[in-house]
């Protein structure tokens, strides 16, 4: 199994359907075992946080076991654009 910020966001992108994913390989020497994303999606629309995570989390059930850290920030599209605009 590839594990790569490219791989994750494709995925992450494909699965939920979003309008904008970032992941972020945060491990120092960058050997892709710590990472950072956010996901924008509709698919977020109307579900408390606790939710959004699980989405994600199920869209990377493969992966996960062999990340050691996984930090995530999940917005839907309007959250997005208010966010952006400050």
């Amino acid at each position: 199994m590839e594990l790569s910020a490219t791989s994750l966001r494709d995925k992450l992108q494909r699965d939920l359907e979003a309008d904008h994913v970032e992941v972020e390989d945060t491990t120092p020497n960058r050997c892709a075992t710590s990472f950072r994303v956010l996901v924008v999606s509709t698919k977020f629309e109307g579900k408390p946080l606790l939710q959004r995570h699980r989405l994600v989390n199920e869209c990377l059930a493969e992966e996960l076991p062999h990340i050691h850290a996984f930090e995530q920030k999940t917005l839907t599209p309007e959250q997005w654009t208010r966010q952006r605009q400050k």
